[in-house]
């Protein structure tokens, strides 16, 4: 090979190099790429509780009633096992679990210090019914509806259980819920509850409903959510609603009640963050009166 050869293909190879260093630097960073909607899933196929059902969804709900109940320790188990000889009557707050059922361990942590508060809690279990449908977001909205009817049934078996318990006040009552079990809470037409408290649920349309549907009502509510929920804030790039604030402000603009309580970049479950236990403590206290 010729000299003249040689020094051909070095300046090849240079040149090739150079060409390959200014495409990988035209490549657009990873952080310019839109992120894509992930994919959904759906398991299990029951929609509606069955008679047995309806009657786990209160006999296996998580309940914690404070020390003034009990007369010693605080009780901390199912409400079937709850203590039947009360030594007072409590308020309590009915609180709708999310997706992730009572195994979520934030929601006993959150129980055990609203009994702190004298106030008695009962998580009524939606998984008492046999292949219940769960799902990994996104899915349907006729999935999730058939959900969110699914969670507003079991209020009035809540109300029922609660009936019969020694230790209820139940002319003070709050009802509460968290991520997917706020629909049903926002949604909630009686007259049973003096107040509501939404966590994690923004009362806007989007993926998550056909429309939200938040009742008009006349009573303190509490909306605390995350300034970027991952699910119902702006920052979801597949939230389905462009105008959305990520917060219930719109839902109760009328409502003179209202409090709504935003903690920059908190997570989804947020319901033992400073912020949150501060607003709940003021709001079970202003309307329960423990």
């Amino acid at each position: 090979m010729s000299q003249l050869t040689r020094r051909l293909i070095n300046l090849t190879a240079t040149a090739c190099a150079a060409l390959l260093l200014v495409a990988c630097a035209q490549t657009p960073p990873a952080a310019t790429l839109l992120p894509a909607t992930p994919v959904g899933e759906v398991k299990g196929s029951a929609v509606q509780h069955t008679a047995a059902s309806s009657v786990g969804v209160a006999q296996r709900a998580a309940v914690v009633l404070p020390a003034s109940v009990t007369g010693g320790a605080i009780y901390a188990g199912t409400f079937a096992n709850a203590p039947k000889d009360a030594k007072a009557k409590v308020p309590v707050v009915v609180f709708m679990h999310g997706s992730s059922g009572l195994e979520l361990k934030a929601i006993g942590e959150w129980q055990m210090w609203l009994a702190s508060l004298g106030v008695a809690s009962v998580a009524p279990d939606s998984f008492a019914l046999p292949d219940r449908i769960t799902y990994k977001s996104p899915v349907g909205k006729d999935v999730y509806e058939k959900i969110h009817a699914l969670r507003a049934s079991e209020i009035p078996l809540a109300l029922a259980a609660l009936r019969t318990a020694p230790w209820a006040d139940t002319s003070r009552l709050v009802l509460a819920g968290t991520s997917e079990g706020g629909p049903a809470v926002a949604r909630y037409v009686g007259n049973e509850f003096a107040g509501r408290m939404l966590y994690s649920w923004s009362c806007e349309n989007n993926y998550f409903v056909q429309e939200h549907r938040t009742a008009v009502i006349a009573q303190p509510v509490l909306n605390v959510m995350s300034s970027t929920d991952v699910f119902f804030s702006p920052s979801n790039a597949w939230l389905g609603n462009n105008a959305a604030k990520g917060y219930c402000g719109d839902a109760l603009k009328d409502n003179k009640q209202a409090a709504i309580v935003l903690i920059p970049g908190a997570p989804h479950t947020l319901l033992n963050l400073p912020a949150a236990r501060n607003a709940t403590a003021g709001f079970v206290r202003d309307v329960l009166k423990p």
